[in-house]
């Protein structure tokens, strides 16, 4: 086996992975991309404009520097442990959400244990009312970018009114060379119940999907992967009619949608928990043209969740949950109330 280095993991497969019935070998670079909803990632200033009062030293968490610090550190030790399964250097890229602003992620990737991989980030503001947004971070080893844009969600409420929510992060650029386009998700919540809010959700989703298709019509072939918190399942009408994104591979056309979290959601797994159920929120959905094993570029070998037992809350009223930071103003140390889901990419040599 070669030596590792920063661009890519040398692994060897016996066609385990499907390829071939025949005992011969293969080498691929290995890489891994994520998603982290990173539970109200807030500094402690409190910011003009924006309701987060509750996340000050004097507001209701009392939210001080020993608490964030604390919580950065836990945040630290999870995200650098994602992916090193596969490959030594974690995560290439991954989107976050519930951040506030542009550093808190300065600072999350100043943390020690993530600080040698020189992690970068992309960051626009949102109009969200609570003041948080989302991000792309990602090692410039890995992924290099070219153009980003904030897409905004055009959201009303019922008399008209503007109703502020997150934008849509879009980021393309160069994974290890090979052109790749990323959208970062957070859609409305479903406060005020599920049915009644999907119509927000759907017009975050379709947001995304328009640009989306504009990049499919002028290259059907292109690696796209739409990420994030949807405040909806894999069957949602958001994601499986808005989207298209479906779990059928075989059925699958050209520029169109793949969904990997079907069936974990179908089996009952989730990234999150509420009212003593399952849902899974936390989604990376990608295009077509990661399916193909035969070709030179990079394709989806497996989609995962990551859940060790230190992130799970082992008593209270949330046990057996994600183990959150807070469980109303009671600060619980924990890392988040969603669980981190990653893809691991493979690209033969």
């Amino acid at each position: 086996m070669k030596k590792q280095t920063f661009l890519s993991v040398t692994i060897w497969l016996l066609l385990v992975v499907g390829f071939d019935a025949q005992a011969q070998e293969k080498q691929y670079s290995v890489s891994t991309v994520g998603f982290y909803n990173l539970e109200n990632l807030f500094d402690t200033i409190n910011q003009p404009d924006v309701n987060d009062e509750e996340f000050t030293p004097t507001g209701a968490n009392l939210y001080t520097p020993t608490v964030y610090l604390d919580k950065l550190g836990k945040l630290e030790e999870l995200i650098s442990d994602i992916g090193k399964d596969f490959t030594p250097d974690g995560l290439a890229v991954f989107g976050v959400a519930e951040i506030e602003n542009a550093s808190v992620l300065k600072d999350l990737a100043n943390q020690p244990k993530l600080k040698p991989r020189n992690y970068q980030y992309v960051h626009y503001d949102s109009p969200d009312l609570r003041g948080i947004d989302v991000g792309l971070m990602y090692n410039p080893k890995y992924f290099k970018v070219v153009y980003s844009q904030s897409l905004h969600v055009p959201l009303k409420d019922a008399d008209g009114t503007p109703r502020h929510t997150r934008d849509v992060l879009y980021v393309y650029g160069l994974f290890l060379g090979e052109p790749m386009h990323f959208f970062v998700n957070h859609w409305p919540s479903r406060r005020g119940g599920e049915e009644a809010s999907a119509p927000g959700r759907a017009l975050a989703a379709q947001t995304a999907k328009s640009c989306i298709d504009s990049i499919m019509k002028d290259n059907p072939d292109a690696k796209v992967v739409l990420m994030g918190d949807l405040n909806d399942d894999p069957v949602s009408p958001s994601v499986a009619k808005v989207l298209g994104a479906s779990a059928n591979k075989e059925k699958i056309k050209k520029s169109e949608l793949y969904n990997p979290w079907v069936s974990y959601y179908k089996e009952g797994i989730g990234t999150l928990a509420y009212n003593d159920a399952w849902n899974l929120f936390d989604q990376i959905i990608i295009s077509e043209s990661f399916l193909s094993k035969e070709q030179k570029g990079f394709f989806m070998h497996k989609a995962l969740i990551y859940r060790k037992e230190f992130m799970i809350q082992n008593s209270g009223r949330y046990k057996g949950y994600p183990k959150r930071t807070y469980d109303f103003s009671v600060y619980l140390g924990g890392y988040s109330d969603h669980f981190p889901t990653y893809l691991v990419l493979l690209k033969e040599k």
